[in-house]
């Protein structure tokens, strides 16, 4: 007697007329929620780890409005402007996308093709601008000095503002070749050479009377860094330990390096969302431009994308909020 092999195979919800689907979404949807809210947590938890080391160091904790001045091809200084204009491109891209989502509700191909297109742009802008910004913050803008004890000081005039160290240093071109695994011994390897030296620091700020030194203790109540006396200064560059121009893991020349460490992890994660979501969304966009939606009388897809990218812009309104403002 032969054995009864049961033939229907099991489909998701979305193929089951007669079964009931959770809210009412399908299952490719639903699916898609379940990813975002995991990575939702996932953000939270950076942010909150972000937020319990700037409330411990809140004392010497960088002032963003110091650190992200920069606008390409302008050397003035203006607070968070380029920041706000990154902001305002990606959600303004959202926007775009749900008028693509909304174009297909209406099956009209043409327009979810051209609002599609604009937000992959708007992405692409973001991501380019972010590159940008990471760029100048790892080149640094004025220079500082690193103690003995690991701290940052840096260099003000009479009237308080940051001035670079080229302004007041003078390099003596002393040749030393940098120390690296293929000229030394093998283990021996050490970052990229300091434009100055510290003794051409001290001499050059010798030279210059006004100038003093900012330390990273911060006014709570004015919002600014302590500025110490000439003689205070003078003391406090004694026990310097190295020049510092830029940021990176190691080092941060705007202050505390777990700004910097935060900085890279958070924004870095985040862009490579934003970069995810161009890829998902430029595939899409040619599925649209070929008819693959129009066949199959839906543009679901759209809908997907849509969600994970006003995810990531909600996200980085948060990061925005948080990082760079609060």
């Amino acid at each position: 007697m032969e054995a009864t092999v049961a033939t229907k195979e099991h489909h998701s919800w979305a193929d089951d007329k007669n079964e009931k689907k959770p809210f009412e979404a399908s299952y490719g949807k639903m699916m898609m929620w379940f990813f975002i809210m995991s990575d939702a947590l996932t953000f939270s938890g950076f942010i909150i780890a972000y937020g319990a080391m700037r409330f411990k160091f809140i004392e010497t904790w960088p002032i963003a409005d110091e650190v992200f001045t920069h606008i390409p091809f302008s050397h003035g200084t203006y607070p968070m402007i380029y920041v706000a204009f990154m902001t305002f491109v990606l959600i303004f891209s959202s926007v775009t996308m749900v008028l693509a989502v909304d174009a297909g509700h209406q099956m009209k191909k043409n327009k979810v093709a051209w609002y599609m297109f604009a937000t992959i742009i708007g992405g692409a802008i973001f991501v380019g601008s972010q590159a940008w910004e990471w760029k100048t913050f790892i080149q640094g803008s004025y220079g500082a000095v690193q103690m003995n004890d690991g701290k940052i000081i840096q260099f003000v005039d009479g009237t308080g503002h940051q001035v670079t160290l080229e302004s007041f240093t003078t390099s003596h071109e002393t040749v030393r070749e940098q120390h690296s695994r293929k000229n030394g011994l093998w283990f021996v390897k050490e970052s990229s050479l300091p434009v100055f030296t510290m003794d051409e620091v001290v001499e050059g700020f010798k030279k210059h009377p006004e100038l003093s030194i900012r330390t990273e203790k911060i006014d709570l109540a004015t919002k600014t860094k302590e500025i110490l006396s000439r003689e205070a200064s003078l003391a406090h560059l004694a026990e310097g330990k190295a020049v510092v121009k830029g940021a990176n893991l190691e080092v941060n020349e705007y202050g505390k390096t777990l700004f910097a460490d935060f900085f890279f992890f958070i924004t870095g994660f985040h862009g490579f969302h934003v970069f995810s979501g161009i890829i998902f969304n430029i595939i899409i966009f040619f599925n649209v431009i070929i008819g693959t939606y129009e066949k199959r009388k839906s543009y679901e897809m759209v809908e997907k994308v849509g969600l994970y990218w006003h995810f990531v812009d909600l996200v980085w309104v948060f990061v925005f909020t948080f990082f760079y403002l609060v």
